[in-house]
This record gives structure tokens, sequence and C-alpha cells, in this order.
């Protein structure tokens, strides 16, 4: 499914400039609570899983990790594939290639210095994410978890 504010957006420059920004977002869920992190986007807060870019010789699993610790303190491991999907920010153009996955919460670090930007990570039901939902930084935060819910689980062997 692709997530696209803008369909003609990649248009606007030749093939050889476009590119996506790869990356990825982990969906952890515990006893019907997601957690999120709330950070800054410009001057607002803004909600959204634990996401970011994969870095140089990284696997898009390890990214997962790495985001989600860095984002909440929370030690994960991941368990599956919820989907794949692109989405090109109406703000400020750039589309995102995103690989979600699914993560079962290990270990908390209360003690942990949080991602710059980052205010809090936080437990929330779906009924609060929806109430929330014009706080959510993209389309994508509730479309993921709604596909987790409904089933949407893939093996790792998905992603080689």
């Amino acid at each position: 499914m692709a997530y696209n504010d803008q369909p003609q957006a990649h248009l606007r420059t030749s093939v050889m400039d476009w590119y996506a920004h790869v990356t990825v977002a982990t969906i952890v869920e515990d006893n019907g609570r997601f957690l999120l992190v709330e950070e800054r986007q410009n001057d607002a807060l803004v909600l959204n899983q634990p996401a970011g870019h994969l870095e140089p010789n990284e696997s898009l699993i390890e990214a997962a990790c790495r985001e989600t610790l860095e984002e909440t303190g929370w030690t994960v491991v991941i368990e599956g594939v919820v989907g794949l999907g692109l989405y090109t920010s109406p703000r400020n153009g750039v589309t995102y290639c995103r690989t979600a996955f699914h993560a079962r919460a290990l270990s908390h670090d209360p003690e942990r210095l949080l991602d710059t930007g980052i205010v809090r990570a936080v437990w929330m039901t779906m009924d609060e994410i929806r109430a929330a939902s014009d706080r959510l930084r993209s389309p994508m935060v509730l479309t993921v978890i709604e596909q987790y819910l409904a089933g949407h689980r893939y093996p790792l062997s998905l992603i080689f």
C-alpha cells in the first residue's frame, strides 16, 4: 500500500536525482497498549512509533532495535514484519520507504537518555491513539497499527 499525499511529487525531479529515505518503525504491543514516542516536530508535539533512518552497514532489523532503544529506552526482540509503505510528506516533499516491524518488549532502562527531540515514551491504547489522531506524525502511524491488529504479520524471512 502506498501512502502518498502528493501523487505527482516524484515527477518534479529527474529520476536520477530522486530517492526515497529508508526508514523503519517498530510496533510494540503489551496487553492492548502500544509503545509510542512523543517528539518535537517544528513547534508541535507529535506521536509516532519508535522509528528512524537506516544507518550505513546496518540491517533493517538492527535499525528497528536501535531506534526503539534510542527513542524509548526499551530493548525489544523483533518478531516479524507488518508491512512496507511509501509516504511522501506534504510538509517537505520527502518520500520515505518505511518497513514496519512488530516486536516484543524485553526490558526497560528508565535512566537512559532518549534521542534529541524525543520528549517521552508513552504506552497508549488504540482508543487513545485514535483520539489523538490530529497529533500523529503521519498517517502511517495509525495505518500500521491497524494492519498489525488485522493480522498483517509476516515472517522475518520476508527480508533478506
